[in-house]
């Protein structure tokens, strides 16, 4: 019988393997958000997509599920100077939506729940 927290696990599972996939398959919208002072910036689009993928992968097995929520909240972290890039930048347009100052400031706490999100399956 699956439970609150197995399907939560799930469905984080499954965010972190798409976003990741989604940095492959769509990277302008990603690179648009990636700040000029940052290097590099088609191999930090890919470096994270990868890792996002890895650390969706990681969440499935119990043995490798702690290293990955960890993993997931340092990630969570370091993409916060994208959040603030967004803030500074917006308005702009990405892909069909535009993001607004607003919506750039709500996206900001929101990595705060993500976060809490991987903390709380940390000891599956």
């Amino acid at each position: 019988m699956f439970n609150l927290k197995k399907i939560s696990l799930i469905f984080l599972i499954a965010l972190y393997i798409i976003a990741g996939v989604n940095h492959f398959v769509h990277p302008a919208g990603y690179l648009k958000l990636i700040p000029p002072y940052l290097p590099f910036p088609k191999i930090l689009n890919l470096t994270a997509g990868f890792f996002e993928i890895f650390f969706g992968l990681m969440l499935i097995f119990k043995p490798t599920r702690t290293y990955a929520a960890y993993s997931i909240i340092l990630m969570l972290i370091v993409f916060t100077v994208v959040h603030f890039y967004m803030i500074r930048i917006a308005p702009f347009q990405l892909g069909s939506f535009m993001v607004s100052k607003t919506v750039a400031w709500i996206r900001l706490p929101l990595q705060l729940v993500l976060i809490a999100w991987a903390y709380w399956h940390r000891k599956d």
